[in-house]
């Protein structure tokens, strides 16, 4: 499936990888196609869940209130994910946490989005307990099969052919408290932090590095956030990093280098959108440490590496998985 969409075989071994969108919605389109299922999309959402969001799920671990964790996956969700906006809408009593695609006369769009309303469903479920249940589900679209499979598969009847693909729910939600009652996230944070208290010193280290290839693009790569998904203190962090020889300035830039490389090996990816995928607020300030690393500017590198640049208008805008 993955060599029928143009993408590389290894991608789903890299969560960092950036995929074109269009192949993104060719391949769950295939996989639709070849399996028989109409509902491939939706019923690969809903069994995902939260795992979607990789180890950035729990950096909301200290969100209070569902609607700042809302909040906080919706701002890191619009850097990853950019050819797609969550937006969290507030209309008195009700709350709607739409899924709006930028391209929509793309294949296999639907399927991407109902895979996108089945991870919406089980992240509310499991931020806001178990028997969470919205007040409607709303697609964009038709139904891809009889409608009594969506009840089966959601537990509700969804709506169809609506302006956009949405969870609707009290906005009274907003407010719930994210605490150890939170069987569900209490055991997820639980079983994060047990598996970070197991890690060698080298798979922390490593460990370190996956978090800050995350928490680049929107700009938080301190760290205040590492420590928070690591459940240490800061200062605790900094002095195990001095331990071992190293530092988070050091891991960062190592992080960005190795990043560098992949994200300048893609023709597809232009300049400005690398520098924000990397942490940097402008490209002239990519453009200064990768001269610093190298000894040449990024598109120096590129032309020594054999990399054409691609004509702005034929870049595809990458999605992430």
């Amino acid at each position: 499936m993955l060599r029928r969409a143009s993408l590389p075989l290894d991608c789903l071994q890299k969560p960092e990888a950036l995929l074109p969108y269009r192949r993104f919605c060719r391949l769950l389109e295939l996989c639709a196609a070849q399996s028989g299922n109409a509902l491939f999309g939706l019923q690969l959402g809903l069994y995902q869940g939260v795992d979607v969001f990789g180890d950035l799920f729990y950096l909301i671990r200290n969100s209070k209130t569902l609607g700042d964790a809302l909040t906080e996956l919706q701002a890191s969700y619009s850097l990853y994910f950019n050819d797609a906006v969550i937006e969290l809408d507030i209309e008195g009593e009700r709350a709607i946490l739409s899924y709006r695609l930028k391209e929509l006369n793309t294949p296999g769009l639907q399927q991407v989005e109902e895979s996108a309303c089945g991870v919406g469903v089980q992240l509310m479920r499991t931020l806001a307990g178990s028997h969470w249940q919205a007040k409607a589900i709303r697609f964009r679209h038709a139904p891809l099969l009889d409608e009594s499979s969506y009840l089966q598969a959601l537990g509700q009847q969804p709506r169809f052919n609506e302006p956009s693909t949405a969870l609707e729910f009290d906005s009274s939600d907003l407010a719930l408290a994210l605490g150890a009652k939170n069987e569900a996230l209490h055991g997820l944070i639980a079983k994060h932090i047990n598996k970070v208290e197991r890690l060698s010193e080298e798979e922390l280290s490593s460990y370190i590095q996956q978090l800050l290839r995350y928490l680049l693009p929107c700009g938080r790569a301190t760290t205040e956030k590492i420590s928070n998904c690591l459940a240490i203190h800061p200062r605790t962090l900094q002095h195990w990093l001095e331990h071992k020889g190293t530092s988070f300035q050091r891991l960062l830039d190592e992080t960005r280098q190795e990043l560098a490389g992949q994200y300048l090996l893609d023709s597809s990816i232009s300049m400005a959108q690398m520098s924000g995928l990397l942490g940097y607020s402008t490209p002239s300030g990519f453009n200064r440490a990768f001269n610093r690393w190298f000894g040449v500017t990024p598109s120096q590198w590129q032309k020594q590496q054999g990399v054409k640049r691609q004509p702005r208008l034929l870049r595809n805008a990458p999605f992430r998985v």
